[in-house]
């Protein structure tokens, strides 16, 4: 199994979510790549919680993945679709 870098810090500018790696790297990645972060507040952005796997955004019922940062994919939500009118 391979072990992928831990987040240290995470923080955002008007277009991008930047994320610090202990290992001494940072990714920055689109903000509207995760529509639940770039509909927040800065306030709720600032909320996050860093574990091993991640990062976790109580407010905004989101979480994001370094595997997934470090594959260069976004957010991987099924959304449902509506049902059709009838």
């Amino acid at each position: 199994m391979t072990s992928f870098p831990k987040a240290a810090s995470v923080r955002f500018d008007e277009v991008t979510m930047w994320v610090d790696l202990l290992d001494g790297r940072t990714i920055g990645v689109p903000l509207s790549w995760f529509p639940r972060l770039a509909a927040g507040t800065p306030a709720q952005r600032e909320r996050v919680e860093i574990s091993n796997g991640g990062l976790h955004w109580e407010d905004l019922d989101e979480d994001v993945s370094i595997e997934g940062l470090l594959a260069g994919r976004g957010d991987q939500t099924k959304r449902r679709r509506p049902p059709e009118a009838a």
